[in-house]
């Protein structure tokens, strides 16, 4: 980059001062100023976006790399329990009729699918006696405000 040293720097300076004249100095000061800080900005963000651009480079290699390595463990697994299966299929071939006669031939590969029970909230009884509620004035019955004022006011 460019070397400014002081002795540069007023050079600039006093030539800046004689072609534009005391009262344009500092305006054209003040406005180079920002347009130089308006460039360093620009810099850094290009910068930062360059930066951004390589970390997303590299995550996308990791991901790459972790996907990889899930796809080959599944393929493992799907492969042991394969191996297994086809284990369990033959000696249950070698027992034969032995199976049949304990039981295990006749067992189905999937348990019953779940049932929802179909109970109603709005049915459910409390755990707490009638009586008790009634003894410690527990309110058993929903009663809008309007018919609570009817019922407590004083005749």
């Amino acid at each position: 980059m460019l070397d400014f040293g002081i002795d540069k720097i007023a050079l600039i300076g006093a030539v800046a001062l004689v072609v534009l004249g005391p009262e344009k100095l500092p305006r054209v000061a003040r406005t180079v100023g920002h347009l130089l800080g308006k460039a360093q900005r620009y810099v850094a963000d290009v910068k930062a976006e360059v930066n951004r651009s390589i970390e997303l480079e590299e995550l996308k290699k990791m991901k790459t790399h972790v996907e990889d390595a899930a796809r080959d463990v599944q393929n493992t697994v799907r492969e042991q329990v394969d191996s297994a299966n086809a284990a369990f299929g033959e000696i249950g071939k070698s027992w034969g009729g032995e199976a049949d006669a304990l039981g295990y031939g006749s067992v189905d590969p999937l348990p019953p699918m779940y049932k929802h029970p179909k109970k109603n909230w709005r049915l459910k009884r409390g755990a707490t006696p009638q009586w008790y509620k009634q003894q410690n004035h527990v309110r058993r019955h929903a009663q809008s405000g309007a018919a609570r004022v009817a019922r407590f006011r004083p005749r």
